[in-house]
C-alpha cells in the first residue's frame, strides 16, 4: 500500500514507525522545512523516499493510497480535504480541526469520496482502556455515576518557542486542545458519549508567552444523567506526572493511570474475581513517552478497514465529538456561564473575539 506522511515534526516518528511495522510502501514525506523531512528519513535509514515541501505536488505525483496528516493543528482540516479529494485514505492527527465548521467539511468530503478516514485518538487502543470499554459495553458496571479525567503534564518555554505556532489560537489552542484532547475523548467515550451541558474555567498561570490556556477545569453533564470532571494542566513540576481516567458506577470502580492512561491503577467490578495483580500484569504497558503504543494498533485497524471496505475503529465523527467538548469548554470559560450541546459553530479564533 503506497503511503505518504505530511508533517515531519514531533509526532512524525510514531507514524513512520507504524508504517514500517505494517510494511507499508513509504513513497514520500512532506514538510515545508526540507531539512526536517531529511532528518526523519535519516533517523530510520530510509533511502529512495521522496521529499516534498508542497503536499499538493506530492499528491499529484505519488498518488498515495494512504496519507497521514501530522502538521500544525490549524492545517489538519484543509490538508485532509485535499488528500481525500485526491482519492486518498487518511489518518488525521488530533485534533480533527480547530472549528466545528471545518470538522464537518472534512466529514462531508469523506462521505462524498467514499474513502477511509480516521482520527488519530490512539489511546483508545491501550489495553487497560480496552478492558474498561468491554466491561461497559457488556453492562458489567451498571449505572454510571461520574467519571474524571486528570492530565498532569509539563510543557516549558522551550516546547512553545520552537515551533512558535504552539499555544496560538490560529494553529493550536492550549493544554486542552493539544495535550488533553486524548483524555477528553476517552472520558466522553466511557461516560455515554453525549454531553448536554458544561461549565468550565480556563487560565494561563505559567506561560505568559502563549495565547491559550495552560490549565482547564470543567464539569460536564451527560444525557444518561452521569457527570464528567475534567482537570487538564501543563504546569506540573518538574515533568509529566500522569493522565488518569476514573469511572465510578453502580457495580464498579475503575481507575486507569500512568503517564498516558496505560496502567490499571484500581479495578473493582462486581462479580469479577480475577486477581488485580494478574489482571494489571496482562494489560499494563511501559511506553517510553506520552504517545504510548497506540499508533501501531491504529495503523493496523486502518489498513484492515481499507482492505475490507469498512469504517475504521475511530472514525472522524469521534474526532469531531472530542473537538466539540474542547470548544465547548473554551466557550463556557470565555462567557463565564454554562454552555449547552450541541455546540453549533465555534472555533478557537472565536475565543480571541470574546477576550
Amino acid at each position: 500500500m503506497k503511503y505518504a506522511l505530511i508533517g515531519c515534526g514531533r509526532i512524525a516518528p510514531n507514524h513512520i514507525g507504524s508504517a514500517l511495522d505494517h510494511k507499508l510502501d513509504i513513497q514520500a514525506v512532506c514538510d515545508v522545512k526540507e531539512e526536517k523531512a531529511a532528518a526523519l528519513l535519516n533517523r530510520y535509514g530510509l533511502s529512495g523516499v521522496k521529499i516534498y515541501t508542497d503536499y499538493r505536488q506530492m499528491l499529484d505525483e505519488i498518488q498515495p493510497e494512504l496519507v497521514a496528516v501530522a502538521t500544525e493543528s490549524g492545517y489538519h482540516a484543509q490538508i485532509a480535504i485535499d488528500c481525500i479529494r485526491h482519492g486518498c485514505n487518511v489518518i488525521i492527527e488530533k485534533p480533527l480541526a480547530l472549528s466545528m465548521e471545518d470538522a464537518r467539511r472534512v466529514i462531508a468530503a469523506r462521505d462524498e469520496m467514499g474513502v477511509v478516514a480516521c482520527i488519530n485518538q490512539q489511546n483508545r487502543f491501550n489495553a487497560p482502556i480496552q478492558l474498561l470499554r468491554k466491561d461497559l459495553e457488556e453492562g458489567k458496571l451498571g449505572k454510571l455515576f461520574h467519571g474524571t479525567l486528570q492530565m498532569h503534564w509539563m510543557r516549558d518555554e522551550t516546547y512553545y518557542d520552537k515551533p512558535s505556532w504552539r499555544g496560538t489560537y490560529a494553529l493550536d489552542g492550549g493544554a486542552l486542545m493539544n495535550q488533553c484532547i486524548h483524555g477528553i475523548d476517552l472520558l466522553r467515550w466511557m461516560m455515554g458519549g453525549e454531553p448536554t451541558e458544561v461549565m468550565a474555567v480556563t487560565d494561563n498561570l505559567n506561560h505568559p508567552y502563549i495565547e491559550a490556556e495552560d490549565i482547564g477545569l470543567a464539569i460536564f453533564k451527560f444525557q444518561n444523567g452521569s457527570y464528567g470532571v475534567l482537570e487538564g494542566s501543563v504546569n506540573t513540576y518538574p515533568e509529566n506526572l500522569d493522565e488518569t481516567l476514573s469511572v465510578y458506577a453502580e457495580n464498579g470502580t475503575v481507575r486507569i493511570g500512568g503517564v498516558a492512561t496505560n496502567k490499571l491503577v484500581a479495578y473493582q467490578v462486581k462479580g469479577d474475581g480475577r486477581p488485580f495483580e494478574e489482571l494489571s500484569a496482562q494489560v499494563n504497558t511501559e511506553p517510553k513517552n506520552v504517545y504510548g503504543f497506540g499508533h501501531s494498533f491504529l495503523y493496523a485497524d486502518v489498513i484492515d478497514a481499507i482492505q475490507n471496505h469498512r469504517a475504521p475503529y475511530v472514525p472522524l465523527e469521534e474526532g469531531m465529538k472530542a473537538l466539540e467538548m474542547v470548544l465547548a469548554v473554551y466557550k463556557s470559560a470565555a462567557e463565564g456561564k454554562p454552555v449547552t450541546f450541541p455546540l453549533g459553530d465555534y472555533s478557537t479564533l472565536d475565543v480571541l473575539k470574546q477576550k
